[in-house]
């Protein structure tokens, strides 16, 4: 139809509001004279309208309220009617009073008229443009059922969110209800919309073809979030979530800002609280070094230590794009911190003294190393060259450059290793905690899982996976893990930096560990996909090195609690420094053989506790 493809023409608008104006002042006149008015009112009328039409026609012209589309009539432009009509009478007011005082003690219009002209200007102009908004959305949709909407949040933001939907895409959609946790407004309404507590969700989605759940509310606790989400998910309902009010675009919600919730949400914990003066006492004016800055946890170590205000942050990697895409964010985005980009391997024992020799680090935050479990299980020698000699190689210089703290990166997978990767990461921490008996430098271990997002991670590769239609691929049913987000991953790691005294392994508190499985069938839900129709989960079985489930400690090892209730520190074993190296630098030595068993034979050796699982190198635990 022409009317919903077109606009109406704005001298077509304008003729309108000009003949409700007329028909406004009519209608005063009426109202004002008991729908019969004496023959010399009616001369005054045929006088007045010109004056009025004059006033409202100028005043229509300089606020434009012409130039709006109608059907997409919202509160600002009731406002501008509003206004626009008010500044109008305002003005025929002046009139009234200088032709009273100025020419013949008589009034242009009573009074009493000018009063019902304006309320009813008002009134009929609004209503206009509310009744053809309505009138388009029926006509445009009449063969469409709107889908069915809930709003999450019935304060502020739930309001502005449902004006933002009336808005941007009212035609698709009609909100339901409003759900809200304050008992006072349970059975109110909003806008005609019902408020429902929170108990009454299940039965809503039961009964209702719902499309959408919208959380509008910007902090709910994310016990609550997840719980809603997962009633959402048992229903087959997309769940969306409204961005915090910074990321409004000029300060207003639209509706394709509203984003649909992903995984993390589900993951999502309580917000850790920093101490953030200790924190700041450790990092305010120092030189910090990063390496790994350019990978997933180096790059957020970075922006968590630049909001500390440190005197310069050494950024050091041996990835030149991604330190490249680090150095344009920080650039972009005006972040007034002093940093340096250094491209570097620590390997290479003469670039990273000649690093330390000029930028003179205070405190170092050691994330470099080779993560990925089955690649290093397939490449020992290289596993044992970054992660163990590039860990001594950065240690070592930091005491002889007399660095204040060296915070090192670790993982759970050192803990009781069955991988060569894991194997590595025990005998960096080893060392890294021996050497501290034997110097200045305070050499702090942080110990933790799996981080969402971060490169190579199960979270990215079922993203992958859906969007290629599948399968998602698990290890194993039973296979589980720990995760914790980056940001959360980070915090804690500063917050243990900033605690440890040296010698200390902290571990992190987790949460409950996650059943990969359960992640992927998640994942697929929030995709809005059916598992077993629209797409497949596969087992693959166990890679090399790769364990059922992760542990934060081993068996000879327990935990002290720390002021912080996220972290802990572990009861370790003590390592005696000279044998250590002695160990190390055979362990290092046996790179140049290039002989796999022969390496990984001396990591067995170092750590007893080390058991090959679901590897070749099982056969030399059978040998023993």
């Amino acid at each position: 139809m022409w009317i919903q493809k077109n606009n109406a023409p704005r001298w077509l608008i304008f003729t309108i509001d000009a003949g409700i104006c007329l028909a406004s002042l009519f209608l005063a006149f009426l109202l004002r004279f008991n729908f019969s008015i004496p023959p010399e009112e009616i001369r005054d009328f045929v006088f007045v309208f010109p004056i009025l039409f004059i006033v409202r026609s100028s005043s229509f012209i300089i606020t434009k309220t012409y130039s709006g589309i109608i059907r997409y009539t919202g509160t600002e432009d009731a406002k501008r009617i509003f206004l626009t009509i008010s500044y109008g009478s305002v003005v025929l007011v002046v009139l009234n009073w200088a032709r009273y005082y100025f020419i013949d003690e008589s009034f242009i219009l009573p009074f009493s008229v000018l009063i019902i002209d304006y309320l009813s200007t008002v009134f009929f102009m609004i209503s206009l443009r509310i009744a053809v908004k309505v009138l388009y959305g029926e006509l445009y949709n009449r063969t469409k059922e709107k889908s069915k909407v809930i709003i999450f949040g019935a304060g502020e933001s739930g309001i502005i969110t449902k004006r933002a939907l009336d808005r941007d895409a009212g035609t698709k959609y009609k909100v339901v209800a409003f759900i809200d946790d304050n008992e006072k407004k349970e059975n109110k309404e909003i806008e005609g919309v019902k408020i429902y507590s929170f108990e009454k969700l299940e039965e809503i989605l039961t009964n209702n073809e719902v499309a959408h759940v919208i959380i509008s509310v910007q902090n709910v606790p994310p016990l609550r979030k997840q719980l809603i989400i997962e009633k959402c998910l048992a229903h087959n309902v997309r769940v969306l979530n409204v961005p915090p009010v910074t990321n409004w675009i000029n300060g207003e919600l639209s509706f394709k800002q509203i984003k649909k919730i992903n995984i993390d949400d589900l993951l999502e914990r309580e917000p850790i609280k920093l101490d953030e003066k200790n924190v700041n006492k450790e990092i305010r004016g120092k030189v910090a070094l990063v390496t790994g800055a350019a990978g997933s946890i180096g790059s957020e170590l970075v922006r968590q230590i630049s909001k500390f205000s440190p005197g310069l942050i050494i950024l050091l990697d041996q990835a030149e794009s991604p330190l490249y895409e680090l150095d344009f964010e920080l650039c972009t985005e005006g972040k007034k911190i002093k940093y340096e980009i250094v491209v570097g391997d620590i390997r290479e024992e003469e670039r990273m003294e000649n690093l330390f020799r000029v930028f003179k680090p205070e405190i170092v935050f050691h994330a470099a190393a080779y993560k990925h479990v089955p690649l290093m299980e397939e490449n020992p020698s290289e596993s044992i060259r970054t992660n163990v000699m590039g860990t001594k190689i950065m240690a070592d210089l930091s005491v002889k450059f007399g660095v204040k703290k060296f915070v090192m990166i670790s993982t759970d997978k050192a803990v009781n290793p069955t991988s060569v990767m894991g194997a590595t990461k025990r005998i960096a921490e080893i060392y890294a905690q021996s050497l501290g008996t034997e110097s200045t430098t305070a050499f702090i271990t942080t110990r933790f899982g799996n981080v969402l997002g971060s490169n190579g991670s199960v979270i990215p590769v079922f993203k992958k996976q859906i969007e290629n239609g599948g399968p998602l691929t698990v290890t194993h049913p039973e296979v589980t893990r720990y995760f914790m987000t980056i940001p959360e991953a980070c915090q804690l790691v500063l917050e243990a930096g900033a605690m440890g005294m040296g010698g200390e392994i902290f571990i992190f508190d987790m949460g409950k560990s996650v059943k990969i499985v359960d992640l992927a069938k998640k994942m697929i839900k929030l995709s809005r996909l059916e598992l077993g129709k629209d797409i497949q989960i596969k087992f693959t079985g166990l890679r090399p090195g790769e364990k059922l489930y992760e542990e934060l400690l081993n068996d000879k090892e327990n935990t002290m609690q720390t002021h912080h209730p996220r972290i802990m520190v572990a009861k370790v074993r003590q390592y005696d420094f000279p044998s250590v190296s002695n160990k190390i630098n055979d362990l290092i030595q046996l790179y140049q053989t290039q002989n796999n068993d022969l390496i990984v034979g001396k990591l067995k050796e170092i750590i007893p506790e080390y058991i090959s699982r679901n590897s070749v190198f099982e056969k030399l635990d059978a040998s023993e």
